[in-house]
């Protein structure tokens, strides 16, 4: 929020924040910028007061007892989505909500969509009278949470503190499982604001007199009070009292703490201005004085005098990089612009996004040549993936497997456990043009000093989803990360938008489009909540909360993006090619039931009975080796395998029902025949 302050002086801002701080500083800039009169109003009494109590009692018994004398809606905030995930789980065996409850909130969301595996276990829960929330969820599951808590139906939530900012969700006690967090470096104490901000959802005003809020014991001190309490004044088994200790790396927390975190005020506001470089092309766009603005931003913001001359050095390599890459022109009497022949919504949404551009040119369309890959679109989205943020929870998983793998092999090889252990270091999730990009990446830099703050992370999600030939669910299903399927979308779509605003145009090839429509159809398909915001922004569509129903509208019609809807199709009937490849019989009976085990066990002997192989490359999943003939409710195909002779003269043929694809958000085929042509 920092730069609308910056750059609108004249616009009336209203600041409303029960956890800013000090505000003094604040208070004086607004008025120098603005030119008038700034009011500060601090230290109004709470409309709905709080009640802060700290409870020693086992954490089952606290919810009883605030449930029986009707505190709820109770929000049970832990600091871990799995803590979170089997508080809800023991929670869904007793009794939380009423049977009018259940039958009210099963009405409502009867017609709801509950796409994935996890989906599937929160409609449980829902169904009992209890939410489950935290950023690893998908938007939608998020929303429909937050909408039921709304209406007053959800008893108990369970999540962790993203719904303690910027949601407002009526709840009369806040339970806090734990004063400490982990905040990605190290465990801490919640800082002050941190809880202010928790315990500020307790209480509804307009229905509650007084809010709750409760901060649980930690276990070990729980279990010793009730160790005291079940001796009694008997001297000989207080004696025999085993004290439990506080577990290896527990940072110490108690109820001194929760009293101290009750009394102190919220932390001042710091700033952490950033010069990206979308940032500058948004400042070129809008035309005028391109150096006055863009120097007012580095040099008039809240940031000490030392920092802004760090920002000005970021600005002018920024500035550099879009010259040389030829996003940005300077003409002659000292003009700035951009360039005429970027598409509408080009943007560098990353902060290594000139850095792709400039990798894009390294790049060879023919598929024999540049990088050895044979996948010009693939390689061009492994750029793309290398300049966003990681999600751990994707890659960790990758880098467990491929280590599982890779210690199964060591083992039919023979390999001494010490050689094993070293080899194992590494390995790694993939990483695709890791050499190319990380000698370019050194090359760039050189130029461009202050790329370095940056650093470049390869690495293969939207590609490995698409090379094997997955749906969401089953990417997700395969990796075992349900709990962070939200993790796996938000990445997805963050993909999405660079590839469509970052690739020009002009480097974009038939297979690249289709790959790119493929990965926003898929996004939508699973949840269009984040898209749908992004696409409403851009076009200036503004909606309240009060717009959303309960049951979302569903997706658009699949099959009426046609260019999406065919690589989808190419993906299913590829899939069965990499299974056959393999001989996995099973597995292809699983796909098609109606086609059947002996029938594929009986075309695959031929098959073998001719090549040696079943080729998985680049080419053998090329368009070319796919007949489509569209009809208005079914298409009829054939994935022509990939023989080494080159042959093509083995296929699989197959229907595709269309209605039933765009009831399933996933192309719905039939194999019908595997044979010679």
């Amino acid at each position: 929020m920092q730069v609308p302050l910056l750059e609108l002086p004249q616009a009336q801002f209203i600041l409303m924040s029960a956890t800013l701080g000090d505000v003094s500083q604040l208070s004086s800039d607004l008025t120098r910028r603005t030119g008038r009169d700034t009011a500060s109003v601090t230290g109004v009494e709470r409309p709905v007061p709080l009640h802060y109590f700290y409870e020693t009692t086992p954490i089952h018994e606290t919810i009883d007892d605030l449930l029986g004398t009707g505190q709820a809606p109770i929000y049970v905030v832990h600091f871990s989505q799995a803590a979170a995930m089997e508080r809800a789980q023991a929670l869904s065996s007793t009794k939380v909500a009423t049977r009018e409850q259940r039958d009210e909130i099963a009405a409502l969301i009867g017609g709801f969509r509950f796409t994935t595996a996890f989906g599937k276990t929160l409609s449980r829960f829902l169904r009992a009278g209890i939410g489950v929330h935290h950023a690893g969820m998908l938007p939608k599951y998020r929303r429909l949470v937050e909408q039921l808590a709304q209406r007053g139906l959800l008893r108990v939530i369970c999540g962790t503190d993203t719904l303690g900012v910027g949601i407002n969700v009526p709840i009369r006690t806040v339970l806090l499982t734990a004063l400490t967090k982990f905040d990605g470096t190290r465990m801490r104490q919640l800082s002050a604001r941190e809880f202010h901000q928790i315990a500020g959802r307790a209480g509804r005003a307009g229905f509650d007199t007084a809010g709750t809020v409760v901060a649980q014991a930690p276990e070990h001190e729980s279990d010793n009070i009730a160790a005291i309490k079940k001796a009694g004044d008997d001297p000989k088994k207080k004696r025999k009292i085993i004290r439990k200790k506080a577990p290896d790396g527990f940072v110490s927390w108690g109820e001194p703490s929760f009293r101290k975190l009750i009394d102190a005020e919220p932390e001042t506001l710091t700033s952490h201005m950033q010069i990206t470089s979308a940032m500058m092309l948004n400042v070129i766009g809008r035309g005028g004085d391109v150096f006055g603005n863009m120097r007012a931003l580095v040099y008039d913001n809240h940031e000490p005098r030392k920092r802004q001359r760090e920002l000005a050095l970021r600005a002018i390599g920024i500035y550099r990089t879009l010259l040389e890459s030829g996003v940005v022109e300077q003409t002659d009497d000292g003009e700035i612009r951009l360039t005429v022949d970027l598409q509408p919504n080009f943007a560098l949404n990353q902060p290594l996004s000139p850095f792709a551009l400039a990798a894009f040119d390294l790049l060879d369309r023919d598929p024999a040549a540049g990088t050895g890959t044979g996948s010009y679109a693939l390689d061009m989205i492994s750029i793309v993936e290398s300049t966003l943020d990681d999600p751990r929870a994707i890659l960790g998983q990758q880098e467990f497997l491929a280590r599982g793998e890779a210690v199964a092999a060591m083992k039919r090889e023979g390999i001494e456990y010490d050689e094993r252990m070293e080899l194992l270091e590494e390995i790694t999730y993939p990483k695709p043009l890791d050499e190319l990009l990380t000698a370019a990446f050194e090359t760039f830099s050189a130029a461009q000093p202050w790329i370095r703050d940056f650093e470049l992370h390869p690495k293969s999600v939207v590609r490995d989803m698409y090379e094997r030939a997955m749906s969401f669910g089953e990417y997700v299903a395969y990796y075992k990360i349900a709990r962070s399927e939200g993790v796996v979308l938000r990445y997805l779509s963050d993909a999405y938008r660079a590839a469509s605003q970052t690739i020009p145009e002009e480097a974009k090839d038939e297979d690249l489009r289709d790959l790119i429509e493929w990965l926003g159809e898929l996004v939508r398909q699973v949840d269009s909540s984040l898209l749908d915001e992004w696409e409403e922004l851009v076009n200036g569509v503004l909606h309240g909360p009060d717009d959303e129903p309960i049951v979302p509208p569903a997706p658009k019609r699949l099959t009426s993006n046609t260019r999406a809807f065919r690589t989808l199709v190419r993906n299913e009937l590829f899939r069965r090619v990499q299974l056959a490849a393999r001989e996995d019989v099973s597995a292809l009976a699983d796909l098609d039931p109606s086609f059947g085990a002996d029938a594929w066990s009986d075309a695959l002997d031929g098959y073998f009975a001719d090549h040696d192989e079943i080729l998985t490359g680049a080419n053998a999943r090329s368009a070319q080796l796919l007949l489509i003939t569209e009809g208005t409710t079914e298409w009829t195909v054939r994935q022509i395998l990939d023989d080494p002779a080159g042959d093509h003269d083995w296929g699989i043929s197959a229907t595709v029902d269309l209605a039933a694809s765009d009831e399933e958000g996933a192309a719905v085929l039939t194999v019908t025949g595997v044979d010679r042509l």
